[in-house]
């Protein structure tokens, strides 16, 4: 699949996904709300509720994993064969199969989250986020060995790849441990995006040149320039993360007022929930006081004499 349909499909995938995800981090942050449980899945009781609740983005990854897998095998004409049937026997199409594998488990990642919010009794998040971050793991070493034969300028495309993919892989670990931290979310909706992009950019690199000329692997300008459009790519994404934040923010404070009440009552609601026990003791203290008073108006001068 090393062509231009097998770059740049997975690219615009990433890309949709990444947008897709920056519009519920997005949200989640405006209104204090959880980026496991949205408030609005819950109450949300008409009859399209069931179709709320729907694993989407579990059902779009088993979908875009299981056609670039077709793709992946119909792409080999004398068919995708493991082995030589000589003597002795040698592996066959070493590429194809790294690149079998990474679909095999997007697929996975996408069963196993549809699994999680749809089927068990209780979700289950360490399992989802589990196999999101086997599948990078291990996408970060195919894709190690996956540029062992390449040099110039498409040695530094996938390098550059690398780099973001082991960022990913080192954010996904970290959200085993705080699932629900809003910052962890926002680099990991931004790594994805500049991915997506990043591949739809290396398809037109190595396959399709905009000027017509293919790019030349001992000209260090051309090398040197695919970091310049890396660097493009992640002010161009960091951009487009705040421009989805902005408009989402002015979205829901100018044409969900309701919405924007009662992400507030929910805030204020677990702001309260959290000083429950000191909010109490000083209730209790003053209380106290107001029982003490009465007592200590009925005493006359003569008496505490």
């Amino acid at each position: 699949m090393g062509d231009f349909i097998g770059h740049i499909s997975p690219g615009l995938f990433l890309v949709f996904y990444g947008l897709y995800q920056a519009v519920i981090v997005s949200r989640a942050v405006i209104f204090n709300d959880s980026l496991l449980y949205p408030s609005y899945l819950s109450k949300n009781k008409g009859k399209w509720a069931r179709l709320w609740k729907i694993a989407h983005a579990g059902w779009l990854k088993v979908v875009i994993g299981s056609l670039l897998i077709v793709y992946e095998i119909s792409c080999v004409k004398e068919g995708l064969t493991l082995m030589t049937k000589g003597v002795p026997p040698r592996f066959m199409y070493p590429k194809e199969w790294q690149h079998l594998t990474m679909f095999f488990l997007l697929t996975l990642d996408g069963c196993v989250e549809m699994v999680s919010k749809n089927m068990l009794r209780q979700r289950c998040v360490l399992l989802e986020r589990g196999a999101t971050v086997l599948g990078v793991y291990v996408l970060l070493l195919l894709l190690v060995s996956h540029v062992k034969e390449s040099s110039g300028v498409e040695l530094q495309v996938h390098s550059l790849l690398i780099l973001v993919v082991f960022l990913l892989m080192l954010v996904l670990t970290a959200e085993l441990w705080a699932p629900e931290m809003f910052h962890l979310w926002m680099i990991e909706t931004f790594l994805i995006l500049i991915m997506g992009s990043w591949l739809i950019q290396a398809a037109f690199i190595l396959f399709r040149p905009v000027s017509g000329f293919p790019w030349e692997d001992d000209d260090i300008s051309d090398i040197m320039f695919v970091t310049t459009f890396f660097c493009w790519h992640v002010m161009i994404n960091a951009l487009c993360m705040l421009g989805i934040y902005g408009v989402s923010s002015f979205w829901h404070r100018c044409y969900s007022p309701s919405l924007r009440l009662m992400g507030s009552k929910e805030a204020l609601y677990q702001e309260s929930s959290s000083g429950t026990f000191y909010k109490l003791l000083q209730e209790a203290e003053q209380q106290d006081k107001d029982d003490q008073a009465p007592l200590l108006s009925k005493i006359s001068p003569c008496d505490r004499a």
